[in-house]
């Protein structure tokens, strides 16, 4: 008996499709407004960033508060080469640690059996409870250990560490890569090594691509004032840091804090858009649990 299966679309009328689609335009434009406001503020001349009632969008746009952003910066001790110089290595080297080291531990927790794995995979799902604020004492005490107090190691390293990047990938890993491949592999005398390296990491793009972006705003955005915290040379800080002095010099400078605001968000919101497929695919396949 042969099975037949009908390739007729399901029934749907025109207005229900664009009914659907204005609720999802409302939705989108409700949820994009915070963020063309900031653009807006920054485009906005002094005088209409006080003005009552306040006015969404500016009467007469100009670049000035970005212009007198990079005046101010010409004119500091250090220059914004500097910091801008520092935010790079912190996010080059904390991001390559964090998804190399990351993978790693992800591939050998989901595709290896050894002592103590259970335990390892309940202390990570555990870690992923605790706010940053709670652990910025012990990671004091340790970088103090270590010497490595006023560094950009006391950023770098601990960011290796993250084990948001494992929990992700590990179950990327579990559901993506069959065990077949990896048996296969190792038969034709691949080592461990080189099996996560060229079978592994290349499967699971998507993971370490999403492991990559949310590392990079992490560190781009100097999460938790780390740089104040660990770091009092001024030579060393981030980018992030100087932009922030700048936006508590008083009311005068409203406009040049706009213009801050928007550089800052401008570099991961452009990082997440050309990612973002990449993100969905990792969320989605991140929530499945195995049997």
């Amino acid at each position: 008996m042969k099975l037949r299966i009908s390739n007729r679309r399901l029934a749907r009328s025109v207005g229900g499709d664009i009914f659907i689609f204005m609720i999802i335009f409302a939705m989108a434009a409700f949820m994009a407004l915070p963020l063309v406001y900031t653009i807006s503020q920054a485009l906005k001349p002094l005088n209409e960033i006080f003005l009552f009632p306040p006015q969404f969008f500016p009467r007469h746009p100009t670049l000035d508060n970005f212009s007198d952003l990079f005046l101010l910066m010409a004119q500091s001790w250090v220059p914004i080469t500097r910091y801008l110089f520092n935010s790079l290595v912190i996010v080059i080297l904390g991001t390559a640690g964090n998804v190399l080291l990351g993978s790693l531990c992800a591939y050998a927790l989901a595709k290896h059996d050894f002592p103590g794995k259970g335990i390892i995979n309940s202390a990570i799902l555990l870690s992923l409870m605790f706010a940053g604020a709670v652990l910025l004492i012990p990671h004091y005490l340790t970088m103090a250990y270590l010497n490595w107090i006023d560094s950009l190691a006391s950023i770098i390293v601990p960011a290796w560490g993250a084990t948001l990047g494992v929990f992700l990938m590990r179950n990327f890993i579990d559901h993506m890569v069959h065990d077949s491949l990896l048996e296969a592999s190792r038969i034709d005398g691949a080592s461990e090594f080189k099996i996560w390296w060229t079978v592994v990491m290349p499967i699971v793009k998507p993971a370490w691509l999403t492991l990559t972006i949310l590392s990079f705003q992490s560190l781009w955005g100097d999460a938790g004032g780390q740089s104040t915290l660990f770091i009092y040379r001024e030579e060393l800080k981030p980018l992030p840091y100087a932009l922030s002095q700048i936006i508590g010099g008083g009311v005068g400078r409203a406009g040049v804090a706009a213009a801050v605001t928007v550089i800052l968000m401008a570099v991961p919101i452009t990082v997440f858009i050309i990612n973002q497929s990449q993100i969905v695919q990792t969320m989605g396949t991140s929530g499945i649990t195995g049997e």
